[in-house]
């Protein structure tokens, strides 16, 4: 029963699921809870099983075993009307990039069959949001990586979903427009929705997010709040006790930044020469 309440309450809930690609298992029994309303981080050294977890997740790639419900609704019966509930933030290779931003947006929205007019009053209010008006009719593909990255952002938004499920979302965006989107993100939040943010910036997990999980070799090492798997401590070096792999500086023989690149030696001085 403890179960059933705690995946009630939940935006996700996750239970022992499991994918294999041949022989190598990316996810290995996973269950999690993700509360509705919280804005969770999940994170893990490359090659965890993060990426795999949130493609079964979002509809996008059908477990081996395990079930999955997103908003109290399982996924693999009908993915399609999960879909509908999430906003998935797709990587820039995913977009139509000959369309401007404008009208990727418009299409976006169209696409989850909202009206035309109040697509075009969202896209308006999100261009402008992500401080992308003087760009809006330039084609995508003149975007630069930031820029891209907002645009991408702005598409899962436009429909109003329930859940936003977004992979580094701040990679390449400047420190002006993090903050504004973190702003965003965080009314969003506090309005009701749940964000998901995978990440390998540990200091902006720690600032931004009420809970966190961390994935290793496909199952969950630790979850809950930021407070509880810190466990006092930055939450970077909890991560690394957790995951391990952490080593010794390699100490290259050759690597010497003060060798002369002609065979002398710099630390030698001017005077030697």
């Amino acid at each position: 029963m403890a179960g059933a309440a705690s995946a009630a309450s939940s935006a996700v809930s996750i239970r022992g699921l499991v994918k294999a690609f041949g022989d190598k298992v990316a996810v290995d029994g996973l269950s999690l809870d993700i509360p509705a309303g919280s804005f969770y981080g999940l994170v893990g050294p490359n090659g965890a099983g993060k990426t795999t977890t949130i493609m079964m997740m979002t509809g996008l790639l059908k477990p081996d075993a395990g079930d999955i419900a997103v908003l109290g609704m399982p996924v693999w019966p009908d993915p399609d009307a999960v879909k509908r509930r999430i906003g998935l933030m797709p990587d820039s290779t995913q977009i139509f990039d000959r369309l401007t931003g404008r009208q990727l947006l418009v299409y976006a929205g169209m696409l989850r069959g909202m009206d035309r007019g109040e697509t075009v009053r969202r896209a308006d209010d999100l261009l402008t949001a992500f401080d992308l008006t003087e760009a809006a009719d330039k084609m995508v593909v003149e975007y630069s990586a930031g820029m891209t990255k907002k645009i991408c952002l702005a598409t899962a938004m436009i429909h109003s979903p329930r859940l936003l499920v977004l992979d580094e979302p701040f990679e390449s965006v400047d420190p002006v427009s993090s903050a504004n989107i973190r702003d965003l993100l965080a009314e969003y939040a506090a309005s009701g929705g749940t964000v998901l943010i995978s990440s390998h910036v540990m200091a902006m997990v720690e600032k931004m997010c009420t809970h966190v999980a961390v994935i290793d070799h496909g199952h969950v090492v630790a979850a809950g709040t930021v407070d509880e798997v810190a466990a006092g401590e930055d939450l970077e070096d909890r991560f690394l006790e957790l995951v391990g792999g952490r080593r010794e500086a390699a100490r290259l023989a050759w690597l010497d930044g003060a060798a002369d690149p002609d065979g002398g030696d710099s630390r030698s001085g001017s005077a030697d020469r």
